[in-house]
């Protein structure tokens, strides 16, 4: 299927490794100019080394990466812990990055995509916003914020020519799952090489792959799924509608 995304301009933040990456190499497939943003970027002309949790960062970001048809907000991993794991400078650092570096970018891209009345914003926030999780608080209720702020603007930025939609991703094979679960394997089963049997209980009996996640960001993205605004698409095997 031809998404018709040739010579689309495109920034991922969080491009350098995991779904991020999976989606710079999607679109890249599709013809698309990618530029991505990341703390640790590959080097090259399209890469910028940006911490989207410092003040400023969102706006050099958006000056550097100039007119843009579609954002992808990737960036940003909220720490495990329960309310009284987690403290308050753990907690702030971690939604400076996900939660404001996401709001804050997307106000400034919204702004010059107004201007023209066209582009789509595509936040990957993550399916704790959905299945609530005391021992992920942080997360969870970060992830939540991100949902409700997707779908209220996305509900209204039609009237911009502008969609704004949300993927839920679950559980993903990436670096930071595999780093996750061969520390629950250490403790649950006292090694960690043995991490992958804790996948036997997720849907398949596996993580999605961040392709998976890559193909649906890109068809959201595209003028194929052109009346798709305001709402969220959750990507878990089916996790979340687990009773």
């Amino acid at each position: 299927m031809d998404l018709n995304l040739a010579g689309k301009r495109v920034l991922v933040t969080g491009g350098s490794k995991g779904i991020g990456r999976a989606c710079a190499e999607a679109f890249a497939a599709e013809g698309a100019g990618v530029r991505i943003a990341s703390r640790t970027p590959p080097s090259g002309p399209d890469a910028k080394a940006v911490d989207l949790s410092q003040r400023g960062a969102a706006e050099a970001l958006a000056q550097w990466a100039g007119e843009l048809d579609i954002l992808v907000n990737n960036a940003g991993a909220i720490p495990g812990g329960d309310l009284l794991k987690v403290d308050e400078d753990t907690w702030r650092r971690a939604w400076e990055l996900k939660v404001f570096g996401t709001i804050n970018l997307t106000r400034l891209v919204y702004a010059g995509m107004k201007k023209r009345r066209a582009g789509v914003i595509v936040n990957i926030i993550g399916s704790a916003g959905e299945k609530l999780d005391a021992a992920y608080i942080a997360g969870s209720t970060g992830n939540a914020g991100l949902m409700a702020f997707t779908r209220a603007l996305g509900g209204a930025s039609h009237a911009d020519g502008i969609r704004v939609v949300g993927v839920n991703p679950g559980p993903t094979a990436t670096d930071r799952l595999v780093t996750l679960y061969r520390q629950r394997a250490e403790t649950l089963l006292g090694d960690a090489k043995r991490y992958e049997e804790l996948y036997a209980n997720m849907s398949f009996g596996r993580p999605a792959k961040a392709e998976e996640i890559a193909a649906a960001v890109v068809f959201l993205a595209s003028a194929r799924s052109a009346y798709t605004s305001g709402c969220i698409l959750t990507i878990d095997g089916g996790l979340a509608a687990r009773s």
